[in-house]
């Protein structure tokens, strides 16, 4: 692991502070290409990324204070400001949150801008996770004996004492569950991408988003260490499953909404009644 890429005096640049920029830049590409094709200022782009930055980071914090309250109580400060602690669900809701209060500022639809960030959400999030990985911000997973099983001994969340805490041989390796998000994530965007140019009604591809990323997170925390809340779920499977079903209900709306209209069109153009 390599949590730490230089320091230079005072200044320390992290490998998760590196990756997440980098996963942001690249979102921000894939907003402007395809706000662009739709006929929209892809200047807006670095804007959405701006206020999708202040309202992830935002909301990732709140919702990993709201898990350990106690933890925030004891070490306010050193809570807020560490390194580590984002929850992804929580960056989420306060990213688009500020996002959608820019769309609607600029007099803009929705949906429609919506599916344009739907992909390059996806791929930051692919990005992103290689910074969890680099990090080892106690993102990884259960101990494992598979050949590509990973150690952890410079995570800035501290390794050895998970191992002790639990009882594991120093030597223990583990599922890189970043990895498993990484190549999750990319593979939705490779799907989204492949959306965007067919037809699709507004909002599909941002329900498809919804979808098939709930769907890797949910299956990814089965070798995560994040602990069971409920029916041997965590938090983040039992959003995951809320966002699935919403997005399964939206999809199969919007699929019924278009194909009333071409029934409808089809029937138009038999002969009139006699």
């Amino acid at each position: 692991m390599h949590p730490v890429i230089f320091s230079l005096g005072p200044i320390t640049v992290y490998s998760f502070g590196v990756m997440l920029a980098l996963g942001f830049l690249a979102a921000g590409n894939v907003l402007g290409r395809e706000l662009e094709r739709k006929g929209i200022d892809p200047e807006l782009a670095s804007s959405m990324v701006l206020w999708a930055a202040v309202g992830g980071l935002g909301g990732s914090r709140l919702l990993s204070i709201a898990e350990d309250w106690q933890g925030f109580v004891a070490h306010p400060l050193s809570f807020v400001f560490t390194g580590a602690g984002f929850v992804f669900y929580g960056g989420l809701l306060g990213g688009f949150l500020t996002v959608s209060i820019f769309i609607r500022s600029r007099g803009l639809s929705w949906l429609r801008v919506s599916d344009s960030i739907a992909p390059g959400l996806a791929i930051g999030q692919a990005i992103g996770r290689i910074g969890c990985l680099l990090a080892g911000d106690g993102d990884w997973g259960m101990p494992t004996t598979l050949p590509w099983g990973m150690r952890y001994p410079n995570a800035i969340i501290g390794w050895e004492s998970w191992i002790r805490a639990n009882g594991l041989p120093l030597d223990v390796r583990v599922h890189p569950a970043p990895i498993y998000e990484t190549l999750g994530y990319g593979a939705v965007f490779v799907v989204l991408w492949s959306m965007r140019r067919s037809h699709q009604p507004d909002g599909m591809i941002l329900w498809w988003y919804l979808l098939l990323s709930g769907t890797v997170r949910f299956l990814v925390e089965f070798v995560r260490i994040n602990p069971k809340i409920s029916l041997g779920l965590t938090e983040a499977q039992w959003i995951s499953l809320g966002l699935i079903a919403i997005a399964t209900v939206l999809i199969w709306r919007w699929t019924d909404t278009e194909r009333v209209p071409a029934a409808a069109r089809v029937g138009s153009t038999g002969p009139p009644a006699a």
